[in-house]
């Protein structure tokens, strides 16, 4: 079973595997139609293509975030759909960092499924690799997925504001340091960080060439985000709570599991004008 990262040579060696799915999470956050676009070009064979907005969030509501979490019976439809049953190796990839697949890979976990882990480097480390890539759309036998949610893994933006300024626990926001500033907001009405947040952007999960960094590497860093907090009692969040499990995914890779998401994320925390903004570090 893989339940963190996979390379584009042990993917290549299971392509044909019944027991395997292999999922396509390519999406842009400003044009949300590129990432089905780009599967319909082209794709590793037999994947199937998951819509971030679509197929892993629910509708947005005046006090949700940008990407709330699907309805659990809902994703299990999907999940069906799909051909996930409880013995699925499920892979997922986007173009390159993970950062979509990641989501899915959270996603898979809450629901009680765990035999899920991302494509390190994702489509661009598959064709660099000279794997091939397929148009045709998948034809699967559909299943009867059941959802088993794990409401533990996941906390509120009431949960979160009771716990951020308590020294045992921490809260770490994946997003960019110029927005977990303030100084730039490209998404979001609202600039700036949840007050007691640490930066500590996704970007540096990644080596030079994209790929997620050595498990000693990952470990390193993160203990000095979280400065003595237990793994248990940290919280990743970002602008809508898809980058934020890139995080929780590196501290699987760096053996730091039982950290948990802020599901709704900063995009859900603007929403309540009573909540506070921070714009210094």
């Amino acid at each position: 079973m893989h339940t963190t990262l996979v390379n584009a040579g042990t993917l290549a060696a299971h392509l044909t595997d019944p027991q395997w799915l292999i999922v396509d999470c390519r999406f842009d956050l400003t044009q949300p139609a590129a990432g089905e676009a780009a599967y319909d070009a082209g794709h590793i064979p037999g994947a199937v293509y998951a819509h971030l907005d679509r197929d892993l969030s629910s509708p947005i509501t005046a006090t949700t975030g940008r990407h709330p979490l699907p309805d659990p019976e809902h994703f299990a439809q999907t999940l069906s759909r799909w051909g996930v049953s409880a013995d699925t190796q499920v892979i997922a990839y986007d173009a390159d960092n993970g950062m979509y697949a990641s989501r899915l890979w959270w996603l898979l976990r809450w629901v009680g499924h765990r035999a899920v882990a991302v494509l390190d480097g994702g489509f661009k480390a598959w064709t660099a690799a000279g794997h091939p890539v397929s148009t045709e759309i998948p034809a699967r036998q559909p299943t009867r997925f059941r959802a088993q949610p794990n409401r533990e893994l996941w906390l509120d933006a009431e949960q979160v504001q009771a716990r951020v300024q308590q020294p045992d626990w921490r809260l770490l926001d994946a997003r960019a340091p110029e927005r977990f500033l303030g100084k730039v907001e490209p998404l979001d009405k609202v600039a700036g960080h949840v007050p007691g947040a640490h930066n500590h952007p996704f970007s540096t999960n990644l080596s030079s060439e994209g790929r997620f960094s050595a498990p000693e590497d990952l470990r390193r860093r993160y203990e000095q985000s979280q400065a003595g907090v237990a793994d248990d009692h940290t919280i990743a969040m970002c602008g809508s709570g898809v980058t934020a499990c890139h995080l929780l995914l590196a501290m699987e890779v760096a053996g730091k599991p039982g950290a948990r998401l802020y599901a709704g994320s900063w995009s859900e925390w603007i929403t309540d004008p009573r909540r506070s903004v921070a714009t210094t570090d």
